[in-house]
C-alpha cells in the first residue's frame, strides 16, 4: 500500500514541466526513424508512451481533483507541454501506421490547445524564460501532426487546417520574441533552448506540409509551393544559426547540473535533428541528410545523459526543479 501511496504522491507532484520529457523522447523517436534507424527508434517510442501515459493521469488528477491547482498551473506556459507532447507522440504513432490512435491524440491535443493556449497568453509577462516559446511549439506541433495525418490518409482539409496553425504558429513566436529575456542564453537552466527548438519545430511543420502534397491532393498552386519551400528553408537556417549560438553559450557558461528543465534542451536538439532530416527529405537537399544523422545521434548522447541526471536525482530523493537547481517556471514568467 505504501508504494501505490507513494506513486499517487509521485505523479501529484509532478510540475506541468514534466512534459517536456516526453516531448524529447518522443521527437528523438521520430529523428531515429528519418534517420533510417527503426528499431532503435520503436525502442524510445516505448518510454516516450509510459512517460505521456504519466503527463496524462497528472493531468487527470489534478483536473478531476485539485481544480485550484490545474487553474494556476494552466496560466504557466509550461502547460503548453501536454498539448505538445500529445502531438509529438500522435506524430510518431502515424509514422507507425496507426492512424486512428494518430487521430484520437490529435483529437485530445486539438481539445486542449485553445484552452491552455488562452490561459497562457492572458498570463505574459515580461522578461519571461524559454517556455514562453511553447506556445508556438505547441502550435506547430499541431500543425506537425495534421499534416503528417494528411500525407497519410490523403485529407485536404487536414493539409490546410495544418497550414493555417503553421502560419499562426509564426505568428505567436513572433509575439514571443520581444518578451524573452535573452539574459537565459547565458543564464537559463535548460528551456532558453526552445527559442531554437520553436523554429525547429516550425520548420519540421513546413516540411511536413510540403511532403503531405500529392497527385491525390494538389494541395497547394505553384506560389504557395514556393513560399512553403522558401520559408521553411530560411526557418532551418535560423534554427541553425541559433542552435550554434546555444551551444557556444553553454561552452562559455557550463551548467552541468541536471534539472527538470534540462529536458527541454533535449527536445530541442532533437528537433533539430529531425527538421533538418525532413527538410533535406521534402525540399531534396541530399547534403543536408549527414549532417542531420549526426544531429540524431548527438540528440540521443544528450538525452542519455539528461536520462542518468534523472536517475541520479530520484535516487537522492530530488522533486521537481526547485529540488535540482533550476527555477519554477511559474514564478519565473511572472517577474
Amino acid at each position: 500500500m505504501s508504494g501505490i501511496s507513494g506513486l499517487r504522491t509521485w505523479v501529484a507532484e509532478r510540475p506541468p514541466a514534466a512534459g517536456t520529457a516526453v516531448m524529447a523522447t518522443g521527437v528523438i523517436s521520430i529523428g531515429l526513424r528519418l534517420a533510417g534507424v527503426e528499431v532503435v527508434s520503436r525502442i524510445f517510442l516505448v518510454p516516450a508512451c509510459l512517460a505521456w501515459l504519466t503527463l496524462a493521469a497528472t493531468f487527470a488528477v489534478r483536473l478531476a481533483g485539485q481544480r485550484g491547482r490545474w487553474a494556476e498551473e494552466s496560466r504557466d506556459p509550461a502547460a503548453l507541454t501536454a498539448v505538445a507532447a500529445t502531438a509529438v507522440l500522435g506524430t510518431r504513432i502515424s509514422l507507425l501506421g496507426v492512424q486512428p490512435l494518430a487521430e484520437a491524440l490529435l483529437a485530445l491535443a486539438a481539445l486542449l490547445w485553445p484552452v491552455l493556449l488562452v490561459s497562457v497568453l492572458r498570463n505574459w509577462g515580461r522578461r519571461m524564460p524559454g517556455a514562453v516559446f511553447l506556445c508556438c511549439v505547441a502550435t506547430q506541433a499541431l500543425a506537425v501532426l495534421a499534416a503528417t495525418l494528411a500525407g497519410a490518409e490523403a485529407t485536404a482539409w487536414l493539409a490546410h487546417a495544418a497550414l493555417v496553425l503553421f502560419w499562426l504558429g509564426l505568428l505567436l513566436y513572433a509575439l514571443a520574441l520581444p518578451r524573452f529575456d535573452s539574459r537565459q542564453v547565458l543564464q537559463g537552466p535548460g528551456d532558453h533552448w526552445i527559442a531554437g527548438g520553436a523554429l525547429s519545430i516550425s520548420a519540421l511543420a513546413g516540411a511536413r506540409l510540403i511532403s503531405a502534397d500529392s497527385a491525390r491532393l494538389y494541395l497547394w498552386n505553384k506560389d504557395d509551393s514556393g513560399v512553403l519551400h522558401q520559408v521553411t528553408a530560411i526557418l532551418l537556417v535560423l534554427d541553425l544559426a541559433c542552435y550554434a549560438v546555444l551551444v557556444l553559450a553553454e561552452l562559455a557558461r557550463p551548467r552541468t547540473r541536471y534539472g527538470l528543465l534540462r529536458w527541454a534542451t533535449v527536445f530541442s536538439m532533437g528537433m533539430t535533428a529531425t527538421a533538418t532530416l525532413a527538410v533535406s527529405a521534402a525540399l531534396n537537399v541530399s547534403w543536408l541528410s549527414g549532417p542531420g544523422k549526426v544531429l540524431v545521434w548527438v540528440a540521443v548522447a544528450v538525452w542519455l545523459a539528461a536520462a542518468a541526471g534523472a536517475m541520479l536525482a530520484a535516487r537522492a530523493g530530488h522533486r521537481g526543479p526547485r529540488e535540482t537547481g533550476a527555477p519554477d517556471v511559474t514564478s519565473t514568467a511572472r517577474q
